[in-house]
């Protein structure tokens, strides 16, 4: 089965050790990208992707980073014509409703609450290669 790509945009290493494991344990950790805040994943995707026409399947957007936080990110990447059909899955450890609801509707495909354990890790990795699946 083969997959695209998926930027991951959060600035907490533990947080990235944690997925990356998880993906790792799944064979999948080669389809990731970072960027440590939503200043660089912009700098990456212009440069990166914007000549090859092969954007990431998915973007994996943490909410509180420096520079460019997650919410400022995901309005700027609504607002591009090449990168607004890429799913972006907010990844937080928040659990305001209030703050997942505006992600929804600045167009956020979904919202994942960080894992706490292995198994809800595995399961959010799994969710993450369902969105890029490409046969």
């Amino acid at each position: 089965m083969n997959y695209g790509k998926i930027l991951v945009i959060d600035d907490d290493a533990e947080d990235l050790v944690i997925i990356r494991e998880a993906m790792e344990m799944m064979h999948a950790e080669n389809l990731m990208l970072f960027a440590e805040n939503g200043e660089s994943a912009l700098q990456l995707l212009d440069t990166r992707f914007s000549a090859e026409h092969n954007v990431p399947c998915l973007i994996v957007l943490d909410l509180n980073m420096p520079k460019m936080n997650g919410t400022q990110t995901l309005e700027t990447l609504k607002a591009d014509d090449r990168f607004r059909n890429i799913p972006v899955i907010i990844y937080s450890t928040s659990i305001n409703p209030f703050e997942k609801a505006k992600c929804v509707s600045l167009g956020a495909h979904a919202y994942i609450t960080k894992p706490v354990s292995l198994k809800e890790s595995l399961e959010t990795a799994q969710v993450f290669l369902n969105f890029c699946q490409v046969d």
